[in-house]
Formats: structure tokens, C-alpha cells, sequence
């Protein structure tokens, strides 16, 4: 029941003759999970680029005619949750920017625009935006990702390569992006490789090629997995098939541990590991590092229910489907009343009694991050009849902020900076407490020590970072008011 929020979906892919916009829809559908805010698909027809957004669900967004609208040859796709940058229409992605670096002759038709679709964060966007007007770039969102496209847009060299040169060396901070042209799709990952990005292909006797944040999406549309880009790669994919190049050199891989423990959906293989087992290996470093005597295990659904079946395994207690989840809570724009407002988490969850009254009951989750959510959750299996709940936890303690596309919370929001476990566990109500330590929780990974992004947990950041970081810093208070007018379809 963690309040983190991952930033966005990506998805790309170039294949003349199958029905692009069809395929991007299914694509970011899978890729749903990582953000609720906003969807949008932009195609290119070989001659210009054509975009369809909005806010809502992908499902909520796009219809059958719009779909007929964007075909083409090439397609990219987007799920936003917003870490800068308001909740509002405009900030709706792919960003479609006019390309002042293409300098080819143009046809009859042709534009010179580029789209761009982003997870992460740049955690230089302010400067980089001041850079950018004080050129004579007028800016239309209030997102770092257009911040990228401008960039990419407007960096000096004769070719792609020089181009992308500059957008790695100026931009710090986490990107995973898919790019499209008039003429060719590009993925790019940023040197630390923070955020995800997949390669797949379509083999439908020509080998077409596919780029998605998580290796579901690809299964999604029969397209088959062949690596991941890697830090500091750019991969272009056009007519001639795919190329790649490193603008950037490689520096220390930091995929974000989180991807792991919460945000990827439990099918998909990152570095080769399938997250549910993943997920099963966090509970069951649990169950060996907090055991405590007890009659059932229950998971925080949806994505603690691995891990909790796998500290049951391990442990030998059973385990239980206890918590209901409503699926649909914080996917609605309508604000529930006090009434229901006082109810807190019976919104989302829903206990079951007879399964947890007259129980000693370990209740498993990803995280406590400002301990507002989890005293209400306590309280109901309680309420429910429980005569012990223990929670344990498969993360650390995070006692810093992120700054690389998770909307976390700052840190005086922070419960884990400012409060030991015992006082958490007093807070949140628990009989007892027990968080999974870093060095357990990086081992049921099954990566190499060193490579991943811990920063939350540990403070130690993959490169130099603000002090802090407003989600609205490049926005305008007309931005800001609208974002507080309009509820985030993420929040929960």
C-alpha cells in the first residue's frame, strides 16, 4: 500500500505495413500500471507526425477511429504519472516539437517535427529550460520532458549521432525514451540506465522491432523479447532495420531497485529475472530474516501478493487471500465525500473477516513511505477480527527522496527519515515491525552488488542532485492552481 508512484510508460514501434497505432495501443495498455494520468499516441505516415492524447485511462483515451487516424509506419506511445509537472491536458505525452535540426529537403507534405515520449526525471530541467528561452524556445507544458525535446530539437550537428551527443551531455538525471521522426524510431537510455527499456521484434516475415519500458508489453503483442538498450546506448530503428551507438560513455548501471520490489508488473524479466520470482525471493529473505510465530500470511494486494506467498512458503504458514483490493479506486475523477473520505482505506481495501478473526496475522508489503496509509490498514485487519498483525516489509526503511522519476515525497515527509522502526511500529499500530535489510533485499534481486539505484534507502545517488525537487518547478501558477483543481487518476 505504498504511495509511490512511478513516472510513465514508454512504448515505440516501427513497422511499416502492420497497423502501428493498433499495436502502440496494446502496448502502452500493458503498460497501464506505471501511470493513470494521461495516454497518448503519436504516428508518423512517412511524411509528418500525427498525435492523439488526453487524460484518463488508454482504454478511456483512444477509440477505434482514433487508432484509424494515427496508422502509419511507425508509432510511439505514452502512460504518464507526472513527477514534474502538473496534472493537466497539455502536459499530456508524446511530445511533438518542431525538428530545427533537420536540415533535409523537404517533399511535397513533409514536416520537420520529432516526437519524444519520457520516463524519468532530469533533474537540470530548470537550467536547461532557462538555457532554452533565453534562445527564443517558447515552451508549451510545464514538463522536463519537453525540456528533452527542445534539447534534442534544437542541438547543433549534422547528424543523430552529434545530436544525441548533446541531449547526454546536458541532461542529468533519469531518461528512458522513445523518439519518432518523419522516417525513424530511436530509443535512448540515460548513462546510468535508471529506468527500463526493452528490445523486441515482429517477425511477420520482415523483422519489424519494438521498444517498451517492461518486457510485458512486448508478450502483449506477440513480439519477442531481444535485449534490453543499454546505459548510454541510443538504438535507431528505420527501413534498414536497427542500428545503435553510445553518444554517452556507460557509467556506474543504476537500474532502480523499486522495479524490482513494486512498480514492474509481476510478468515482466528485467536483466533476465522474471519479477514475480523476484517478488517470491523478497518474502522469503523475510520470513528468514523476521520470522514470528503466527497463523496466517496475507499480502497488501496487488503487489505484495508474491512476496507474501513466498514468506509463506518459506515460513510454513499459510497463506491467504485476507485484503480485497478495488482496482478502480483513484482511477475516477470523482472525489468521494467526508463520509466516505472518513472511511480511508475501506475505499480500496476490503478485509475479509473469516479469514483473519481469532488469527495472529503477518501482513506483507513493498514499503512504508509517509505512514498515513498503513495505521488505516492496521486498524481495519483489527477491526476484522485479527489478534496480532506483524508487519513486514520487503524494502529498507527510505529515508531519502528520489529525484529520478518517483513521486515519493520530500524528505520531512518522509516517516523512515525522522522515526525509528520501533516508533513506526507504534505509529502504525503493528504488534511488530520488520523491514528487509539492503544488503537481503539486493541478493532475492539476483544483481550483481554495486548495480542498482538504492538512493532512497541509502542516500547514496548515481550522480549530483538537488537539495530538493518541486514536482511544479517549471510550471506556472496557472498550472499549479489547475493541477489542485484537478484529483491525479494515480492517487490513491
Amino acid at each position: 500500500m505504498p504511495t509511490l508512484r512511478e513516472k510513465c510508460g514508454i512504448f515505440g514501434v516501427f513497422a511499416p505495413g502492420e497497423g502501428v497505432a493498433r499495436l502502440t495501443f496494446f502496448g502502452i495498455h500493458a503498460l497501464q500500471h506505471r501511470g493513470q494520468e494521461s495516454a497518448g499516441i503519436a504516428a508518423t505516415d512517412g511524411r509528418s507526425i500525427t498525435m492523439r492524447g488526453g487524460m484518463g485511462l488508454v482504454s478511456q483515451v483512444f477509440t477505434e477511429d482514433h487508432l484509424e487516424d494515427l496508422e502509419g509506419v511507425a508509432a510511439i506511445g505514452h502512460t504518464r504519472y507526472s513527477t514534474t509537472g502538473a496534472s493537466i491536458e497539455c502536459n499530456t505525452q508524446p511530445l511533438v516539437v518542431s525538428d530545427q535540426g533537420d536540415h533535409r529537403p523537404l517533399l511535397d507534405g513533409e514536416v520537420r517535427q520529432l516526437a519524444l515520449a519520457h520516463n524519468g526525471n532530469i533533474v537540470n530541467a530548470d537550467t536547461l529550460r532557462a538555457d532554452l528561452e533565453s534562445q527564443g524556445i517558447t515552451f508549451e507544458t510545464t514538463t522536463d520532458s519537453e525540456v528533452l525535446a527542445q534539447l534534442l530539437a534544437t542541438a547543433p550537428g549534422g547528424t543523430w549521432d552529434e545530436r544525441f551527443a548533446v541531449l547526454m551531455r546536458r541532461a542529468v538525471g533519469a531518461y528512458s525514451l522513445t523518439v519518432l521522426t518523419r522516417d525513424a524510431l530511436f530509443g535512448v537510455r540515460d548513462p546510468n540506465g535508471i529506468r527500463p527499456l526493452a528490445i523486441g521484434r515482429l517477425n511477420n516475415g520482415v523483422e519489424r522491432y519494438v521498444l517498451a519500458s517492461e518486457t510485458c508489453a512486448l508478450d502483449q503483442i506477440g513480439a519477442k523479447f531481444l535485449r534490453e538498450v543499454e546505459p548510454g546506448e541510443v538504438v535507431r530503428i528505420d527501413e534498414a532495420g536497427l542500428t545503435s551507438w553510445f553518444p554517452a560513455e556507460p557509467q556506474r548501471r543504476a537500474l532502480c531497485l523499486f522495479e524490482y520490489t513494486y512498480f514492474a508488473r509481476l510478468d515482466s524479466r528485467m536483466r533476465g529475472e522474471l519479477l514475480y520470482q523476484s517478488r517470491m525471493n523478497l518474502g522469503a529473505e523475510l520470513a528468514r530474516q523476521h520470522h514470528v510465530d503466527a497463523d496466517v500470511v496475507i499480502g497488501v494486494p496487488d503487489s505484495a501478493t508474491a512476496a507474501a506467498i513466498g514468506y509463506a512458503r518459506e515460513s510454513g504458514i499459510p497463506y491467504v487471500e485476507g485484503i480485497i483490493k478495488n482496482r478502480y479506486v483513484g482511477r475516477t475523477f470523482i472525489q468521494p465525500d467526508q463520509r466516505l473520505r472518513e472511511r480511508g482505506a475501506r475505499l480500496k481495501y476490503n478485509p475479509l473477516p473469516e479469514m483473519l478473526a481469532g488469527k495472529r496475522v503477518i501482513v506483507v508489503d513493498d514499503s512504508i513511505v509517509r505512514g498515513t496509509t498503513t495505521p488505516h490498514v492496521v486498524a481495519m485487519i483489527r477491526a476484522a477480527g485479527a489478534t496480532e498483525v506483524h508487519m513486514r516489509i520487503t524494502t529498507p526503511q527510505i529515508q531519502h527522496p528520489c529525484f529520478y522519476g518517483v513521486d515519493m515525497a520530500t524528505k520531512d515527509q518522509l516517516i523512515g527519515a525522522h522515526m525509528t522502526v520501533e516508533q513506526v511500529r507504534v505509529h502504525i499500530g503493528a504488534d511488530s515491525l520488520g523491514h528487509l535489510t539492503l544488503d537481503r533485499t539486493i541478493a532475492a534481486t539476483n544483481q550483481p552488488e554495486g548495480e542498482l539505484c538504492t538512493a532512497c534507502f541509502s542516500g547514496q545517488y548515481p550522480g549530483v542532485v538537488p537539495l530538493q525537487l518541486d514536482k511544479l518547478a517549471l510550471g506556472t501558477a496557472e498550472a499549479a492552481a489547475a493541477a489542485s483543481e484537478v484529483p491525479a487518476a494515480a492517487t490513491v
